[in-house]
């Protein structure tokens, strides 16, 4: 029952706000988030899928053209004639010429245009009988510190051995190297067989990859091979996606891994692409009801808040009838049953209540055409005339300083009930102000001092009359006066960026920060009660009535620093 009477208190319009909420777009929001995430599960989980097949592929191409050669290697190693012929010693050099050329080079040359992983193929040894050149090179030619000899020495084994043959980690200089076997009953001489496969071949292998990323080829940490930024074994599980492929099930690259790299944000393109398509369909489902809903309840929405706007002017006496478009339902019956009811009540008070009304009306403006009459028999050239007279009997005296002081009395009283213009210069409301002080400067005396500073260019500018001659005052009356010692006023006017700029301090007791906010209540306040703050107050509500939002006045004091009131009257 509760629950019945709180949601009857709840307005007609959020009424139709939860309905929709509920009923359309969190079922619709929700039923799209859960959508979305298996859609995107789904096609990251296959991108991932075909990256490792594409690593995979790399990996079992490269060790394909790998193998290939090691059996090359190992036709060669196994290779008795060529053996023979090449520890074989020589008397004549002849000899060793014709078994080259009738043997050795064809065994060599024949494996290069069928396996275009082949880029060279070089046999060393120390047999100083043989005529070296072509394919066939002395040992003494390797350098002693060649990484690929210390590492094939180091070996002791006649098993193939692959190793880099050069330092660049974006060319793949790969090779294989091996001993070869010694004929029985030769003189057994050092043979080496080094075969350097192409790296245009391995790099185009390596580089097989349908995404934006890296492949590196590594031995143990060493990378051998680079295809993208330099790699860092700290980063490798840490940045982006990774791949890490080996070679386990071969002896010569067991220390060997293929290791893919790929950024994340560049192979969750079609997971992106795919959020895209989810938007787009989740928008019509959202849009369509949305504004089905809103237009609907717009109009029940509409409808009704005008009886009910049309219900609280009657009671201000507005009897206006409301436009019915003669509708069938139950608001367009509302709608008629409300007319007919308002033109009854009207009827029912001009009949009975409106002559009385108009005859109290009457009496009134007539008390208040009297009460006008009376004031207006009051001269204001009366005070002026007079002030006039009592200043020339001042000079008359000598009294000169009396005579200034009732000299400023009198512009004063002139300015301020002259009612013909609304809008000064801002030199005339200055020299009001300078009026006034000099009244209370001859009041205070050496109490009291100010400055007045305007910049020459707006002094033609037009602002409100009475403007700033309020604030001086109310800086002179409540921040000067109580105070001790000395005061000081300071009126300031210039130019701003946006326009003119007015502002009028003083150094006198100031307020707390409590009475500074309950002033600025009382501006802010539509209420008729505004207490002593009147002056302030009048200021504020003639700059919202001339400039509205383009006026803004701030007012900043504490308690023993003075007071600074800020009017910025931006151009319109």
């Amino acid at each position: 029952m509760r629950i019945s009477s709180a949601f009857h208190n709840i307005r007609l319009r959020s009424k139709m706000l939860m309905i929709y909420f509920l009923s359309v777009l969190i079922p619709v929001v929700l039923t799209n988030v859960i959508f979305y995430n298996i859609t995107t599960n789904n096609v990251k989980n296959q991108k991932l899928k075909d990256l490792s097949l594409a690593i995979e592929q790399m990996r079992n191409e490269f060790m394909y053209q790998i193998d290939a050669v090691v059996g090359i290697s190992s036709v060669l190693y196994n290779d008795s004639i060529m053996n023979d012929y090449l520890d074989q010693r020589y008397v004549d050099s002849s000899d060793y010429v014709l078994n080259y050329h009738s043997y050795i080079t064809d065994m060599l040359e024949k494996y290069a245009p069928v396996y275009r992983a082949i880029q060279n193929i070089t046999i060393y040894t120390n047999n100083d009988t043989i005529i070296y050149g072509g394919y066939v090179s002395p040992i003494s030619q390797i350098s002693p510190d060649a990484e690929w000899y210390k590492r094939l020495i180091s070996s002791g084994t006649a098993n193939p051995i692959l190793v880099r043959n050069n330092l660049s980690i974006t060319d793949p200089g790969i090779s294989i190297v091996r001993r070869m076997s010694s004929s029985a009953g030769q003189n057994n001489f050092e043979k080496i067989i080094k075969i350097d496969l192409d790296p245009g071949l391995i790099k185009q292998v390596l580089s097989n990859v349908t995404v934006e990323g890296s492949v590196y080829l590594l031995e143990g940490d060493n990378v051998q091979y680079s295809s993208g930024k330099k790699y860092s074994a700290e980063s490798a599980d840490n940045d982006g996606i990774v791949f890490d492929e080996g070679f386990a099930n071969k002896e010569y690259l067991m220390n060997w891994h293929l290791v893919g790299k790929f950024q994340e944000r560049e192979v969750l393109v079609e997971v992106r692409k795919s959020r895209e398509f989810v938007i787009y369909m989740a928008l019509p489902n959202i849009l369509v009801p949305t504004l089905i809903i809103v237009w609907f309840t717009r109009s029940l929405n509409q409808r009704l808040f005008r009886i009910l706007k049309q219900m609280k002017r009657v009671k201000n006496h507005s009897f206006e009838l409301i436009d019915n478009e003669e509708t069938n339902d139950e608001i367009g019956q509302l709608t008629t049953e409300f007319n007919r009811m308002t033109m009854q009540i009207k009827s029912l008070i001009h009949d009975v209540y409106m002559a009385d009304i108009q005859k109290k009306e009457l009496e009134l403006s007539r008390n208040q055409s009297q009460l006008h009459a009376l004031q207006s028999q009051i001269n204001p050239h009366f005070l002026f005339n007079s002030l006039e007279t009592i200043r020339m009997r001042s000079l008359m005296k000598s009294e000169e300083e009396t005579a200034k002081i009732i000299h400023h009395m009198a512009k004063i009283f002139r300015k301020s009930l002259s009612w013909g213009r609304d809008m000064v210069t801002v030199r005339d409301e200055l020299d009001l102000v300078e009026s006034f002080l000099q009244i209370q400067k001859y009041r205070f005396g050496d109490k009291l001092d100010y400055s007045i500073e305007v910049d020459p260019d707006v002094a033609t500018e037009k602002i409100p009359k009475m403007t700033l001659q309020p604030l001086v005052e109310n800086s002179s009356i409540h921040g000067i006066e109580p105070l001790k010692n000395a005061g000081f006023i300071t009126i300031s006017v210039r130019k701003s960026p946006g326009g003119l700029l007015c502002v009028v301090s003083d150094n006198g007791v100031g307020m707390t920060e409590e009475k500074r906010n309950e002033l600025l209540q009382n501006l802010y306040s539509t209420e008729e009660e505004i207490g002593e703050s009147i002056g302030i107050r009048n200021v504020y509500l003639r700059l919202k009535m001339f400039y509205g939002e383009h006026a803004t006045f701030d007012l900043e004091s504490s308690k023993g620093s003075g007071t600074s009131i800020r009017i910025e009257i931006r151009s319109l």
